[in-house]
């Protein structure tokens, strides 16, 4: 994947896309602020999310063990993958020995991290998206451009097209005569899915929350799809980020009411599914539980960078950011796009590529992500950690492998201008003799920097330097010295 600066200067000339983004992201986030607005006690809800993740993640290897057990005790099985291939190689042997060659698929973060849709193709197993919007993406041969709405970038005309050309490859061909009408588009949708909830005997699914007191794990959905995969396939095997884990059934309780209203603005999602191991004669007979580090023990490691790990994946973030309102979420190279996708992605993958190295420089900083995060995940700050780390350089290890990242070229002037200032304004007298001498030679300074600072004054004009230093100012005016 490009870098990002790459990858935005072509998204943002696309016009469609930017119409598209604006409206939907616009009325999501208004929608979100008078839902949340209905609740006097929202920022005390807010802090205790924050503190219940915080606390779980300081003891998250207890609260995974305590999982493991009772997840076993309840008939599940479950499985540690360390890193992608691992985990798309263990749910790819439990399909294959079940004999089937198809698979139901939840709404899942986890699995498009991992790229498991393309390792089950490999080995000859097809995966059906069951989410609608997840649904439009695989038609169309594309990729995620959100966390909750995958095809926010496609129009209502776009998508009845792909159901049009496509629906058939899949098995049943869209209704003739389909419109962009909503209701057309869903009954589409729910036609072509039907037979394969029906038929298929295995599903994949990930989850919102796992409850360590008793092995419970918990998926919120809007459309029931979700269900339906959870309910009638006689496999289910779940790939699930280790931080999703929560202690108890009482923190669990603050998690389904920040999710809802900063996800969907609803008060309370339509379905919520929770399971515990396996019952006779209720639900799948075998149940698989996927535990997946994929570079999150390393996150965690950063005691600044560790409060991604908080993330309950609401999106939220993504509905203010300007900068993902314009570039899109397929400029970021990466399931989880916008401002959690800026902090998030460079820790599981490393600094070690342009592009997860330009991913922290991809936010104006203004702060609007943190203002609405339901978790309180200071992205400022991590995106301002992120930077220096790019610029720095040095040992970093991702996903248990240490690796000497040298800062690129392009920041070896911006470290040399960063030490030269901190030296400068660590000496009052050679701050002055500076100060003194920019103001007299004001008149010869360029309107544009030459070199590689032109890319920055190409996009601001420089500000005026006053006729003299505020020191000498004072001095002068006041009598005394500053």
């Amino acid at each position: 994947m490009p870098a990002f600066p790459e990858a935005a200067a072509v998204s943002t000339g696309d016009a469609t896309l930017r119409a598209n983004l604006r409206r939907a992201t616009h009325t999501i986030r208004a929608k979100r602020a008078a839902a949340v607005a209905e609740l006097d006690d929202w920022d005390q809800l807010r802090a205790a999310g924050a503190a219940v993740k915080d606390r779980t993640l300081r003891h998250l290897d207890r609260y995974l063990l305590q999982l493991e057990e009772n997840v076993t005790r309840a008939g599940g099985t479950v499985h540690w993958a360390a890193d992608a291939d691992e985990a798309n190689r263990i749910v790819t042997d439990l399909v294959r020995a079940t004999g089937e060659t198809e698979v139901v698929k939840v709404k899942s973060m986890a699995t498009q991290e991992t790229g498991l849709n393309a390792a089950l193709e490999q080995a000859g197993i097809r995966p059906y998206e069951t989410d609608l919007a997840e649904l439009i993406v695989q038609l169309g041969d594309d990729l995620p451009s959100h966390i909750l709405v995958p095809a926010i970038h496609r129009s209502r005309g776009e998508i009845r097209d792909i159901f049009r050309t496509r629906m058939a490859d899949w098995g049943r061909p869209a209704p003739s005569g389909l419109t962009d009408r909503p209701s057309d588009l869903a009954e589409a949708a729910r036609l072509h899915l039907r037979e394969k909830f029906l038929r298929a005997k295995v599903a994949v699914s990930g989850a919102n929350f796992m409850v360590a007191e008793t092995g419970t794990l918990v998926v919120v959905e809007s459309e029931g799809n979700g269900r339906m995969c959870l309910t009638l396939p006689e496999t289910l095997i779940s790939v699930v980020g280790i931080e999703k884990t929560v202690p108890t059934w009482q923190d669990l309780e603050i998690y389904l009411q920040l999710l809802p209203r900063s996800a969907t603005a609803e008060r309370m999602n339509p379905y919520t599914s929770m399971w515990t191991g396996t019952t006779d004669d209720d639900g799948p007979r075998s149940f698989h539980l996927v535990l997946l580090d994929n570079g999150r023990t390393d996150a965690l490691a950063d005691r600044t960078g560790r409060q991604v790990l908080r993330c309950i994946r609401c999106s939220a973030c993504l509905n203010v950011c300007p900068v993902y309102e314009r570039a899109g979420g397929h400029a970021y190279g990466s399931p989880y796009p916008g401002p959690i996708g800026a902090v998030l992605t460079p820790q599981l993958r490393g600094l070690a590529s342009p592009l997860e190295e330009s991913l922290p420089f991809a936010s104006s900083l203004c702060g609007a992500c943190y203002d609405v995060c339901p978790v309180a995940i200071d992205i400022p700050e991590i995106l301002v950690h992120l930077r220096e780390r790019v610029v720095q350089g040095g040992e970093v290890t991702t996903r248990g492998i240490r690796t000497v990242v040298k800062p690129a070229k392009k920041h070896l002037a911006e470290r040399a201008m960063m030490h030269a200032a901190g030296w400068t304004l660590d000496h009052p007298r050679a701050l002055r003799r500076a100060q003194r001498l920019a103001a007299r030679t004001r008149r010869l300074h360029p309107r544009r920097l030459p070199g590689p600072g032109r890319a920055w004054s190409d996009t601001r004009e420089l500000p005026p330097l006053p006729t003299e230093p505020f020191r000498d100012w004072w001095a002068r005016t006041r009598g005394g010295t500053a």
